[in-house]
């Protein structure tokens, strides 16, 4: 079996379409028929962002419904759920993912053609509670951010058989400063630490933060000064500080290949190492869809298996 794993779309079903048709998927009238041996994977983050909300979501759902592909959450559609979800363990009206202008600006383009309330923002959210948080197969892990079987355990007795949320672990997993509210963030954003005092960083939405992602692929990343283990630029040669145990203890406990997105990559595809592929190049905002060519029968990664959709730039 040959699984094309798919970056984060982020409504940009133009790129979507095109990247499809360059993996030599066809539409038959109902949805994407895959080559013979293929199956698509979408690592998550499917809406937000692009002018193309509802018709990526038909593409994917309908080869979801047909078996041409398989799908897990991203943070973005595990944000989606609690943005339409009322807080229950709270007495003031608010929403699990607060109605900030910060949080209400990142989700217009999906508010845009599916407003909220409505019958269609009702459907489109009951179809995010189908999306796994992981898929685990014998021969490899998808997740959308960090693969931490710590966190996964966590979770593990409020997801159903196929690794699923329900409404009551969205309320669990919806109070902040919870195990369960660090867990899901630690699956779907990845590990954040906080940048030395007086240094901030910009990310690819111009949005001035204070916190910076890990590398958490890289062996024995805890050792590492920060300028070689977070994402931000111009950091200093400093080691690390202030790990807690469960983060001094981290570590990939798997031999699998693990395939994420979420990390608005750019340049030329590469691997992260040589168990961990990236599928996120920035194709949210102006960046190519990528995906990789997983061959079962072949699992050893190479950067040669990566395909991306260019044809338009």
């Amino acid at each position: 079996m040959i699984y094309d794993i798919i970056g984060d779309v982020h409504g940009q079903a133009h790129k979507l379409t095109g990247l499809l048709a360059k993996l030599g998927y066809r539409h038959n009238g109902r949805f994407y028929e895959p080559p013979a041996n293929h199956q698509a994977v979408f690592i998550g983050d499917l809406v937000d962002r692009g002018n193309e909300e509802i018709a990526t979501l038909n593409i994917v759902f309908d080869m979801l419904d047909h078996g041409a592909a398989l799908a897990i959450m991203g943070n973005h559609e595990y944000n989606a759920i609690g943005y339409a979800t009322p807080n229950t363990l709270s007495n003031d009206g608010s929403y699990l993912r607060p109605h900030t202008a910060h949080n209400t600006r990142q989700h217009q383009a999906f508010l845009d053609e599916v407003p909220f309330g409505s019958d269609a923002h009702r459907h489109w959210i009951g179809r995010f509670y189908e999306l796994p948080l992981f898929i685990e197969l014998p021969e490899a892990i998808f997740i959308h951010a960090c693969y931490d079987t710590a966190s996964i355990a966590r979770l593990m007795p409020l997801l159903d058989d196929g690794n699923r949320l329900n409404p009551h672990a969205i309320q669990r997993m919806g109070q902040p400063a919870t195990p369960e509210f660090s867990a899901i963030r630690r699956l779907l954003n990845g590990i954040d630490l906080p940048l030395p005092d007086g240094i901030s960083m910009t990310d690819k939405m111009g949005i001035v933060r204070h916190n910076a992602r890990v590398k958490w692929w890289l062996n024995a990343w805890q050792t590492h000064p920060i300028s070689q283990t977070l994402f931000a630029d111009n950091l200093p040669n400093t080691p690390l500080t202030a790990l807690n145990d469960e983060l001094a203890n981290f570590h990939i406990a798997t031999d699998k290949p693990i395939f994420i997105g979420h990390y608005w990559l750019d340049g030329a595809p590469r691997l992260l190492s040589k168990q961990v592929v990236c599928v996120d190049y920035s194709a949210g905002k102006d960046g190519f869809l990528t995906a990789y060519q997983f061959d079962t029968d072949n699992p050893t990664l190479s950067a040669d298996n990566f395909v991306q959709f260019t044809d338009e730039f």
